[in-house]
């Protein structure tokens, strides 16, 4: 039967009446809201209560007044009608966990510790599987760390599962710096998923700063590696600790023993390889290649490894004072051979520019070598790269027969041709040294003022280095003539006119007594000193810029002083004693790293290889 007209329009008139009612109320409620909250914010706690006392019973708008009346309470310390608004909202809400851990907030706030903690525990022992999450996150927003973890490893017995809630658990350690709980988490996710090995990393990654968080790890990691000989994953681990802390030779031992189990091509100890050489351990670097030679003569890094390892020597040779010349010789005969097994092409462009860089700074055949560079920048489709790097080494050739135009050309085309590269700003700073040593200081800054701003770490790192030199011994005195003299000398130590530039860095501590310049001058003599072989005076040099008083070359000097003792005049006591020194007085040298292998070395920290 319809419902007549009629009624249909009471009805319609009846509600709209009552809507008309109920928003003024609703809108008043809102405005005492506002000003309750208002009040809360200012600390006027009594004003607050009185408002959320006569709101907290509508139950539209329990939701939002009762965290603030709960705050408000606890404010005033009114612990009492506090405990009676969170036990009576449990017996209205009985199956919301949050407002269960608030009673235990509320026995914290009144001082009522053993309280807390006993019905904290009860609450986690009787929390069901879907509960977990929710109880750990509010444990974390009240920063009840400990009892978030004790959620999650209930939810973890619950569900049997001894993986479970492991990424939660990672992220809580890690955030409370819980190294050990950490290391524990993270490598049971990795034996659970050995996909997880980048987000393993970039966890333990922040906890990697102090060498007991390190050593942890690698104890551990050395145990599940020996215990889980398949899972490679702990295996890329272990690579990686030992590159954090420049281990670069356990990293080697660890990346062949894996290679010879899984025979993967040698990839990963190529990489090895190239990471040694860029970090100066040309040691290891020349173990890496030599391996892939002898294991791989058919693989495909056969030909690269075999000119690497030749570049590995070749550093190596002239890193190691006084340099062996006829170690120089040797390592143009296996260049020589090298060329003639794969002939002279557009690949071997980089092999031409190393034996001329050889022949011009140590044989002193500086012919010789500008020929092979001029056949290397005329190679038929070579690399613009290499062709670009083979006229910075004429440059620097020119610069060695005191042709400056020459090589500032050569530099110039280099710049002009790479622009924006790390190619091109290496040119530039080679520019910026050459108007440097003509001690034109003005030109070398305004390069160097653009190369701050490198991509390359390297070259920004070297261009603020130089810019510091100058402006430091030139700013405070209208004369530049030390700085222009000191310049001079370092040209003449490019050129290798050592016993020259020797004398005249002598003659600069006689004219110029007390000068700025005077720790990079015995600086600078000690560096002389140990490429002659000439150790003992270098370490007494050393010892003078050591003695300055807050000298920003002394953890340069300690560092290289304990380098010298180590590897030059073998005394591993003396210089296990100035690495420890150094590590001490010089946490934020970019030596500290390299100094603590080193020490760690020294102590008889052995690799251990699976």
């Amino acid at each position: 039967m319809p419902v007549p007209v009629k009624t249909c329009y009471t009805y319609l008139l009846l509600t709209l009446a009552l809507l008309l009612l109920a928003i003024p109320g609703a809108m008043a409620q809102n405005q005492e809201l506002a000003l309750a909250r208002e009040y809360l914010s200012k600390g006027e706690y009594q004003k607050a209560e009185a408002i959320y006392s006569k709101l907290i019973d509508d139950q539209r708008l329990f939701s939002v007044v009762y965290p603030d009346y709960l705050k408000t309470l606890l404010a005033q310390n009114n612990h009492k009608d506090a405990e009676k608004l969170v036990k009576r909202t449990i017996k209205r809400y009985p199956g919301q966990v949050s407002y269960n851990i608030d009673l235990g907030i509320v026995y914290q706030a009144a001082g009522d510790k053993a309280a807390a903690e006993k019905h904290f525990d009860k609450l986690i022992a009787q929390l069901k599987p879907e509960e977990v999450i929710v109880a750990a996150s509010v444990f974390v927003q009240h920063e009840l760390f400990d009892y978030a973890e004790k959620a999650y490893l209930r939810g973890r017995e619950l569900s049997k599962n001894p993986y479970e809630h492991n990424r939660s658990l990672i992220a809580l350690y890690t955030f409370r710096q819980k190294h050990e709980n950490l290391i524990g988490e993270a490598l049971n996710l990795l034996q659970e998923n050995e996909s997880e090995l980048i987000y393993v990393q970039n966890m333990l990654q922040n906890s990697m700063q102090d060498e007991k968080t390190m050593d942890l790890l690698e104890k551990e990691l050395i145990t599940r590696v020996q215990q889980n000989p398949d899972l490679l994953a702990y295996n890329e681990l272990l690579i990686w600790l030992y590159i954090q802390r420049r281990d670069f030779y356990s990293a080697l031992l660890q990346a062949r023993s894996v290679d010879k189990r899984t025979r993967s091509g040698g990839t990963r100890v190529m990489e090895l390889g190239a990471i040694s050489a860029r970090n100066q351990d040309y040691q290891g670097a020349i173990e890496a290649y030599e391996y892939i030679i002898k294991e791989y003569p058919d693989g495909p890094y056969y030909l690269i490894a075999r000119q690497r390892l030749i570049h590995a020597r070749e550093e190596q040779v002239e890193n190691t004072f006084p340099v062996d010349l006829d170690k120089i010789r040797t390592l143009i005969t296996d260049y020589e051979a090298l060329l003639a097994e794969v002939g002279r092409n557009d690949q071997t462009v980089e092999v031409l520019q190393h034996m001329a860089n050889l022949y011009a700074f140590h044989l002193d055949d500086k012919d010789k070598a500008i020929a092979l560079l001029q056949e290397a920048i005329a190679m038929p489709r070579a690399k613009s790269d290499f062709v670009a790097e083979s006229k910075l080494t004429l440059g620097d050739i020119y610069l060695l027969k005191g042709e400056p135009w020459e090589s500032t050309l050569l530099y110039s085309q280099v710049e002009k041709s790479h622009k924006e590269t790390p190619i091109g700003h290496e040119a530039k700073l080679r520019n910026a040294r050459l108007n440097y040593y003509k001690g034109d200081f003005e030109l070398a800054q305004a390069h160097l003022d653009i190369l701050k701003l490198a991509t390359s770490r390297e070259i920004a790192n070297d261009a603020m280095d130089l810019s510091l030199l100058i402006t430091d011994n030139t700013g405070l005195d209208t004369s530049t003539v030390a700085m222009e003299e000191y310049a001079a000398i370092e040209l003449l130590i490019f050129q290798n006119k050592l016993d020259e530039a020797q004398n005249r860095l002598d003659d600069m501590l006689q004219k110029f007594p007390g000068h700025s310049l005077t720790d990079e001058i015995y600086f600078r003599k000690a560096s002389i000193y140990e490429r002659t072989g000439a150790f003992d005076k270098a370490i007494a040099s050393l010892q003078k810029v050591v003695s300055a008083p807050a000298d920003i070359l002394s953890d340069d000097a300690l560092y290289k002083m304990a380098y010298i003792y180590e590897e030059n005049l073998k005394d591993t006591q003396k210089a296990q004693e100035l690495y420890n020194e150094f590590l001490v007085k010089h946490q934020g040298s970019i030596y500290v790293a390299e100094a603590r292998k080193r020490f760690r070395n020294l102590r008889g920290d052995a690799p251990v290889v699976n």
